[in-house]
Formats: structure tokens, sequence, C-alpha cells
């Protein structure tokens, strides 16, 4: 009869590695619950965001790149995303854009958007009234608040379509910006990150890119 001697280190391996993955196991519950108790924790409730204090409209004027966006429902500016601000005569702001959308599934085209502000109480926070160029695209009022700029390189806009009954948001969308087509500059996207958190998007978010889709004025439709 052949006798195999057992391993003296082999319930001490085993032993180790059970505890190994029970120790993993438990970390992954305690980061869970960490991140669980972080999103109670977190006041989501849009008139607690904060926006930029003391917005100055005429240095937010001018050209704008989307470079990041967070969708709401619905037909929506998909790249190629580019937004033009003027403060008019009368100090009221409006604004124009263009981006890349997709219709009947398959169509691209180049749609042109209109827009009015209303002012608030606060510089930072508009009421938006918006139209398209065309007739498929939406209509509405929205709030259109910014959250943060520095004028010149960066800015991180918010507006809410519906909101709950428990003052958070529905259906919602908001824009990163760029003075510069080629995105964010690394100590911007620090301050980006952080304002994301505060309105309650962070992970929402997705790239858009600039390829020059809008540039090609065959690909451009207003009625």
């Amino acid at each position: 009869m052949l006798y195999i001697r057992p391993d003296p280190h082999s319930k001490l391996r085993i032993s180790v590695t059970l505890h190994l993955i029970f120790v993993t196991r438990m970390l992954r519950y305690v980061v869970a619950l960490c991140l669980l108790a972080l999103s109670y924790a977190q006041d989501c409730r849009i008139e607690n965001f904060q926006v930029k204090q003391d917005f100055d409209r005429t240095r937010y004027a001018g050209t704008w790149y989307a470079v990041g966006k967070k969708d709401p429902e619905g037909l929506f500016l998909l790249d190629n995303v580019v937004a033009q601000f003027t403060v008019e005569e009368d100090g009221k702001m409006t604004a124009t854009a263009k981006g890349r959308v997709v219709i009947l599934n398959n169509w691209e085209m180049c749609a042109h958007m209109f827009a009015t502000f209303e002012d608030t109480d606060n510089p930072a926070k508009f009421r938006m009234k918006y139209w398209g160029a065309a007739s498929y695209l939406q209509t509405g009022n929205d709030i259109h608040w910014v959250i943060d700029t520095d004028y010149d390189n960066y800015a991180i806009h918010y507006s809410c379509r519906l909101v709950d009954a428990d003052g958070t948001c529905l259906d919602s969308y908001s824009f990163v910006f760029s003075r510069h087509p080629t995105g964010l500059r690394p100590e911007d996207q620090v301050i980006i990150t952080q304002k994301k958190t505060d309105i309650c998007l962070l992970g929402k978010y997705r790239r858009v890119s600039h390829n020059g889709f809008c540039d090609n004025s065959d690909s451009f439709y207003q009625q």
C-alpha cells in the first residue's frame, strides 16, 4: 500500500487563503456600505446646490466648447457641441448652440438651438427658454444654473426639467464647458470633479468629442 505523507503546511496555507478571501469580501462590504452611507448623507435637493458667487455674465459671454455632458431624457445634442453666449444691449443674455444629432435612427445632421434667459434674484440662476431651428428638436423652459466657472478656462452648468416631491431632480442635464476645444486643463478637471459630486452627478457624464462635423455647412439644417 502506498502511503502519502500529508504536507504539514497544507492546512496552514488553506487557512491563510480562506482568511484572505474572508477579509477581501468583508472589505468589499465595508466599502459598499460606506458608499451607500455617503449617498444617503449627501443632500441632492436642487434648492441646496451652490452656484457661482457674484456671477458676471459679461465675462461669461463668448464661445464655449462642451467637453462633457450628462444627458436628459429625449433627443439631445450628441457631440460637436459649441455654445455662444451673448449679452444684448438691454443686458439680457441669449445663446445659440450647435451640435450633431441623430434622427430617424440613422440620419445625422448638425442642429442649431436658440435660447433666451430670464433673470432671477440670483445672478447665476436663470430661467431658460429654448427652441430648435428644426421642428424635430425639443422646445421648453428649464432652469439654467451656472454652478462654477473661472470665465477663462472652464464652466459647469446644471439644468433640471422635472423636480421630484422630495426636492431632488428626476430629469436633469449638465454641460462641462471649456474655452478650448482640446479640453480642460488638469487643474480644472479636479475642480469639475468636485462640482459633479456637489450636484449629485458624479459618474453620469460622458465625453463630448469634436471632429469638425458641424463645420460642414452641408450637414447643417436650419428652417
